[in-house]
């Protein structure tokens, strides 16, 4: 069970790209990064595209008013003369300007948290994570769902055999608050989002389904899709090419069969994102409205629902338990256990700890690049007249 003692021997000086006043994922960043104060220290940013926004904004939060910088290259320059600089940064910023961003860091010696999908292709992924290495730095991934325990759950009792050989893959994230096109004409955070130039080749299959897509590949890291058909729609007619609706079907390398939903014109659905293991013995099933339960079906006897923080559990876990029984956890303490992990992975990259970094469970550079494969091949098919494509590991920039 984690307690807030520190893990790592001190704090990471950290700084944000982005997050700022009118983002919607920066406070989740900082949640999690600063639920545990013996993790991370946020000490400069460069929060908005309007300096004095972002600098108004920086102080607000505590940021000292010299360390809130107008952009990104002057905080990376600054920082890296000061005795206290940055160690590591978090980039909260729309797709397109990722890799950018990324790369700048990394050439600045700095580790690199990042947003979702993490670039464009996989071939910028694998020149980031080339890079990377060479400098050696740690890259992870904000899939801010995936450090709900109960998933280390069901990827425990997977292993063990619990449910039996895998058989079918039903995963959905849903949402409806985009139903209509009112967000696209007046939310910002919205506009660029069904905009392929700075969303990239897709909308709901890059911000939603990447999520799920991950987890699923945290809950079963033994199974690899062989091909997919994926059909996307786009109901708002102004967002096309960008899909608000798609269905996936995929077959895996065991025989299994898988079914990915990503929607955000579910028209008054709140929260559709859910995950159900179907084994031959046995099915599990975990829905983010009630992530601390998890739906355990064994053929032929009553139905379980295994709550968290329960001794019963597996030790992998409970481990990342934060509250204890009775007392309801839920996205905060999930970006809370990433962020804690990032930090160990930094920790363990500056001191060569190769064993610890083998043993963590966390979104890496890895993860990222799978998110980045699974957009690409699910627009390929859909381009393609939706059709069966091998899943294949990069793919040329024409096919997106």
């Amino acid at each position: 069970m984690l307690n807030g003692e520190k893990k790592i021997e001190r704090p990471l000086r950290w700084g944000m790209v982005g997050g700022g006043r009118l983002g919607q994922v920066g406070y989740k960043h900082r949640i999690g990064a600063l639920r545990d104060n013996t993790a991370f220290k946020l000490v400069a940013g460069a929060f908005d595209i309007d300096p004095d926004r972002g600098k108004d904004f920086g102080m607000n939060i505590g940021v000292e008013e010299n360390r809130c910088y107008p952009d990104y290259k002057t905080m990376f320059a600054k920082e890296a003369t000061l005795d206290d600089g940055i160690e590591v940064i978090s980039i909260a910023t729309p797709n397109g300007t990722h890799y950018e961003i990324c790369k700048a860091a990394l050439n600045a010696n700095l580790h690199v948290i990042c947003e979702k999908p993490l670039f464009f292709t996989s071939e910028e992924v694998l020149e980031i994570k080339e890079l990377a290495e060479k400098k050696g730095k740690i890259v992870g991934v904000t899939y801010g769902f995936s450090g709900n325990q109960m998933l280390l759950q069901m990827r425990a009792m997977i292993k063990k055999g619990d449910i039996g050989e895998i058989r079918v893959v039903d995963l959905q994230y849903t949402h409806g608050f985009n139903a209509t096109d009112d967000a696209d004409k007046y939310s910002d955070a919205q506009k660029w989002r069904v905009d392929p130039k700075i969303a990239g080749p897709s909308f709901v299959l890059g911000d939603l389904s990447t999520h799920t897509y991950y987890m699923s590949q945290l809950i079963m890291p033994h199974m690899k899709i062989k091909k997919l058909l994926c059909d996307r729609q786009s109901f708002i007619s102004s967002r096309a090419p960008l899909e608000d609706n798609a269905h996936v079907i995929m077959h895996y390398e065991n025989g299994a069969v898988g079914t990915m939903w990503a929607s955000s014109i579910n028209a008054g659905c709140m929260d559709g994102h859910r995950i159900r293991i179907v084994g031959s013995k046995a099915s599990l099933e975990w829905w983010d409205s009630n992530p601390g339960e998890l739906r355990y079906e064994v053929q032929g006897k009553p139905i379980q629902t295994l709550v968290r923080a329960m001794p019963y559990l597996d030790d992998i876990c409970n481990a990342d338990e934060r509250l204890g029984a009775l007392h309801v956890e839920g996205l905060s303490e999930s970006w809370a256990n990433i962020y804690l992990k990032f930090a160990i992975a930094i920790d363990a990259k500056d001191r060569g700890d190769e064993e610890t970094l083998s043993k963590l469970i966390y979104p890496d550079i890895n993860a990222g690049l799978e998110g980045v494969r699974w957009v690409e091949n699910c627009v390929r098919s859909a381009n393609n007249g939706s059709v069966w494509v091998d899943f294949v590991e990069a793919l040329d920039k024409t096919f997106i």
